[in-house]
Order: C-alpha cells, then sequence, then structure tokens
C-alpha cells in the first residue's frame, strides 16, 4: 500500500479517534498532519520496525496529542506579560486548558486501567475500540472463533468497570 492510500484509508477514522481526546477539530487535523509528515520523512524506518503501521498511525496520534496538552499546560505555568494577555486571553476561547487536562486525566485513568488488563484483554480493547475493528477483523487478527471474542469483550469490560469502581470508592475513602 502506497503513502496516498494509506492516509486515504485511515484518516477518517484517525480523525474520529483523535475527537475523542479533545473537542477541537483544528487541533486534531495538525496532530494528524504532523503524524504524516513524521510518518512520511521516516516511512522506511518505520515499515521495517512496525508490524501494524495503523496502530503505529494511532499511537503516533494520541501520543501527538498528550505533546500538545502538556505543552498548552505549560504555556500557563510562566509569568504572562501585559502585552501578551490580550493574544493569551483570545487563545482560551479557543484553546480550554481545563478541559484538555480533564480529558488528558481520563486518558492516563484509562492507561492505567489498561495497564491492569491481560495482554490479549489490552489487544482487544486497542482493536475495537481504538483501532475501531469490527468483531469479524478482531476474529482474523487475534486467531480466536467470534463467541470467544464476544466472551474476551465482555471479561475486558467487566474488569474496567471493576478496576473504576474500585478507584472511584478510594477517591470517596470507602473500603473496598
Amino acid at each position: 500500500m502506497n503513502f496516498t492510500e494509506l492516509y486515504d484509508k485511515t484518516i477518517d477514522n484517525l480523525f474520529a479517534f483523535g475527537m475523542k481526546y479533545t473537542s477541537d477539530r483544528e487541533l486534531v487535523k495538525d496532530c494528524i498532519q504532523d503524524v504524516f509528515v513524521k510518518f512520511y520523512t521516516k516511512r522506511d524506518y518505520i515499515s521495517v520496525t512496525a508490524n501494524n503501521v495503523e496502530s503505529y498511525l494511532y499511537a503516533s496520534l494520541r501520543n501527538r496529542l498528550h505533546d500538545e496538552f502538556r505543552h498548552n499546560s505549560h504555556l500557563c505555568d510562566g509569568e504572562i506579560s501585559d502585552a501578551s494577555n490580550a493574544s493569551l486571553l483570545k487563545d482560551a476561547e479557543v484553546f480550554d486548558l481545563e478541559r484538555m487536562e480533564d480529558e488528558s486525566s481520563k486518558i492516563n485513568t484509562v492507561v492505567r486501567f489498561l495497564k491492569c488488563l491481560s495482554p490479549r484483554q489490552q489487544q482487544i480493547i486497542t482493536l475495537y475500540y481504538m483501532e475501531q475493528r469490527k468483531y469479524d477483523d478482531i476474529c482474523r487478527i487475534m486467531g480466536i472463533n467470534y463467541q470467544s471474542v464476544r466472551n474476551l469483550m465482555h471479561r475486558s469490560l467487566l474488569r474496567l468497570r471493576f478496576l473504576a469502581t474500585q478507584a472511584q470508592a478510594r477517591r470517596q475513602g470507602v473500603a473496598v
């Protein structure tokens, strides 16, 4: 598959994936562009090392968005001069930093919960939710039958719900 075909095949799904992290459409578009530029410039190295190029693109986009969230939160940590104050106030309308930090916190929590799952559970969650694969595709990728995919997904979601309930109880000071 050439670069243009890869772009055409993945752009819509990458955009939908990015919109799960933030509602800033332009930020997602910019990050996707950065990911494809980096991919193109390093395509010889990446095509050899990345088993699944699409997974690489999703992970790169997620990391790029995280970098933007961190960068934007650091902008607010420094002193603000009067000259830049007006432009930052205008930018505040575009970038709701609190929302981005909240989204970033939620993403970090989900990632922490995912690390508590078995490798197969992590794989099925990634394939279904992050790569937006259908159960039939997951059957082929994981080499298991349809009912096993459904059972594994069910057990994975139960485990994630249990972990979320435990974390919420700890935050509220309730004994688990």
